[in-house]
């Protein structure tokens, strides 16, 4: 038995040896090749085509938003927005505005603010104003009319989350947009478009950037961010920019200098006698009776707190979701309408949960976009967000974004990597022991592949998600070098086999001996190794643009590397049978042996992390077993918004009011993340 076992195993090795030799061989000769091969430009139909793809699939996206948020229904609401009056915080009006005020504040209709965009000289608009008085409103509804009544020479808008962009890591605003719409708009990527298509919208100014939300990043960071858009533009470039007026003006301060050529524009709060007039439009002809009570009190000034909160747009939309929409009684408003503005949003706060469950019970046939698919209790939803707010307001980046791969760096990874470690190594050495009738090697070798996979799933808690690019068109000779590659291990593995078989068995078992090592070597390299490196690639450079599809992305590229893997693996267990081994312990090893491979290779394992974490985390409460579930219901309640592979919170004041809210155990208590803890 010793012979045919030393005689496996050196087929193995040397298989191994040649694949390992091969692969950085091919690495060296990949890189070469690329430093040596200039990319194609873009022709100007191209361009002109990935604009229409990309206007196209942002107003899709933003319109399924409206909708979601009830912006326009029964029309846009009612507030009104004029240039700032504090003068240290815009360029000059004769440089913005050709010598007039850019925004008299007259106009309240999305399509005459439209227009006074336009007639800016650079066609650059700040958006500030307090929390809630609908910054992100109204840069949505910009987005959608630009998009609308946009020509074909004008660029097209996208609106993105300030807090994405790391002016460390893309010091120009130029870089970060490129990268951001490869991310996004995954269309842009296809491969009739060429190479390079974000990269070229936005170095010919065809992007006009709508950045969002200022304010949410870190205080030392505004300023960086101001002083890297002042140097990104040049003086064609157009840009919104949204934040707080209070963060804006400390930015300036700081900074020493303003936005050239910017119009800067703050709201004017809504008069009660708007509010009550807009309030009554949403009713239904026969409303409960008492709303009239209610909205002739806040007409005559005698609700001074209910006043004060709807005299924003998150205000207005808190009681709509909380009272008209769901048909409540509305008689706690008049009590609260005459005390604290504080109680009465706090009081709308905790009862908009509630209101939007019962309001939006799941759909019974096929998903529908703006109802859940799933049955959650008020109480576990407010539970689950209230866990995730108070982890996001712990992170130092990004702290609105909420990333479904960043769940597995909520909670210390070591316990997971041990159990894992544990149930693998058992289940290697019990199938070791029957297999080998061998306890002790058994068990041995189940230690060690326990040992192995608590260090090496150490990276898979901070890697990002990736995905498989089958797309042969425009890649074809990259596939003809997969298998050319392939072709070269495979002989590097026959001359190995050759000169280690040779001088002990003679020339005609080398020659069998060559022969299976090359064909292991050659196809164990081309399956496992050089195409899934051809086919995985991560969703910081293509990926589709939702938090689901990433999700599903990932998930997909790991089964194709544990197919790949399994491939091989039997592959080597019927070279194996040659040894005279038992074919049940040849294919049941190889097979083994072939999925922890598959599952160790690749770099990018952030579905395998989170399904090893959210197990963790539901087992004490702090989120569902699906949890991708819960948050896409969540989206569909109104209570979330996408934005690229991202959720976040629909207001950020719904974000800090839950993270302020009900005691947490200390076990539920946010942490700083640590993969390695």
């Amino acid at each position: 038995m010793l012979g045919p076992t030393m005689g496996a195993a050196a087929v193995l090795a040397a298989a191994c040896s040649a694949m390992t030799l091969g692969n950085g061989l091919m690495q060296f000769l990949s890189f070469w090749r690329k430093r040596r091969t200039p990319s194609a430009a873009p022709t100007s139909a191209d361009i002109g085509t990935a604009k229409d793809i990309l206007a196209g699939l942002v107003r899709q996206q933003w319109r399924d938003e409206t909708a979601l948020r009830s912006l326009c229904d029964p029309e846009p609401m009612p507030l009104a927005w004029r240039s700032t009056e504090r003068r240290e915080l815009a360029d000059h009006p004769e440089i913005i505005a050709k010598g007039k005020v850019a925004f008299p504040g007259s106009e309240v209709h999305i399509a005459d603010m439209v227009r006074n965009f336009r007639a800016l000289r650079c066609r650059r608009l700040v958006i500030l104003g307090g929390p809630g008085t609908g910054k992100t409103t109204l840069a949505v509804q910009l987005v959608l009319e630009l998009l609308r009544t946009r020509q074909p020479e004008e660029p097209v808008p996208v609106l993105l989350s300030a807090a994405r962009w790391d002016d460390r890591v893309h010091p120009r605003l130029q870089d970060w947009l490129a990268d951001s719409l490869a991310l996004d708009y995954p269309a842009l990527r296809a491969e009739g478009l060429g190479r390079g298509i974000p990269q070229a919208l936005v170095a010919r100014g065809e992007v006009l950037p709508v950045v969002d939300g200022l304010d949410e990043l870190p205080e030392h960071a505004r300023a960086d961010m101001l002083g890297a858009l002042i140097r990104s533009m040049c003086e064609t470039d157009q840009l919104v920019l949204t934040c707080r007026t209070a963060q804006f003006a400390e930015s300036v301060q700081e900074l020493g200098d303003v936005l050239t050529a910017t119009a800067v524009i703050e709201p004017q709060p809504m008069s009660p006698a708007e509010t009550a007039d807009y309030l009554r439009a949403c009713l239904p002809p026969v409303p409960h009776p008492a709303w009239p009570r209610i909205l002739d009190a806040l007409h005559a000034g005698e609700a001074p707190a209910l006043a004060e909160v709807t005299s924003t747009s998150l205000g207005l939309w808190l009681v709509r979701a909380t009272y008209i929409a769901p048909r409540m009684d509305p008689t706690p408003l008049a009590e609260l309408g005459r005390g604290s503005a504080a109680d009465l949003h706090d009081h709308l706060c905790d009862r908009l949960i509630p209101a939007l469950v019962s309001a939006r019970p799941p759909a019974d046939g096929p998903a529908q976009p703006f109802r859940p698919q799933h049955a959650w209790t008020p109480e576990q939803v407010g539970r689950w967000l209230t866990y995730l707010s108070r982890q996001l307001m712990v992170r130092e980046e990004d702290p609105r974004d909420m990333a479904w791969w960043h769940l597995a760096r909520y909670t210390p990874s070591r316990p997971v990597r041990i159990w894992t470690g544990v149930a693998i190594g058992a289940v290697v050495g019990l199938v070791f022991t029957l297999l080998t009738r061998t306890p002790q090697a058994g068990m041995w070798i189940g230690l060690l592949s326990a040992l192995l996979i608590v260090i090496m799933i150490g990276s898979w808690f901070t890697e990002s998600p990736g995905h498989a690019n089958f797309q042969v068109r425009g890649r074809l000779v990259q596939l003809i070098g997969v298998l050319r590659d392939g072709l070269i291990v495979g002989a590097v593995g026959a001359l190995i086999g050759w000169l280690t078989v040779k001088p002990f068995f003679g020339p005609g078992v080398a020659l069998t001996a060559a022969t299976k090592i090359g064909l292991l070597s050659g196809i164990g390299f081309v399956v496992v190794l050089s195409l899934i490196r051809w086919v995985e690639h991560p969703a910081t450079t293509a990926t589709a643009r939702s938090p689901r599809s990433t999700w599903r992305a990932d998930r997909n590229l790991t089964i194709i590397r544990i197919v790949s893997g399994l491939v091989v693996g039997l592959m080597g267990g019927f070279i194996a049978q040659e040894a005279r081994l038992s074919a049940t312990v040849t294919i049941v090893g190889g097979l083994l042996l072939g999925l922890l491979f598959g599952l160790m290779l690749g770099r990018h394992h952030a579905w395998l992390a989170y399904k090893l974490t959210v197990p963790r985390l539901a087992t004490k409460g702090m989120l569902p077993l699906r949890a991708m579930d819960f948050l896409d219901d969540a989206h569909r309640l109104g209570l979330l918004r996408a934005e690229g592979p991202y959720y976040q919170f629909r207001h950020v004041e719904l974000q800090q009011h839950l993270a302020r809210g009900r005691h947490l155990t200390p076990e539920e208590e946010p942490r700083q993340p640590s993969a390695l803890s």
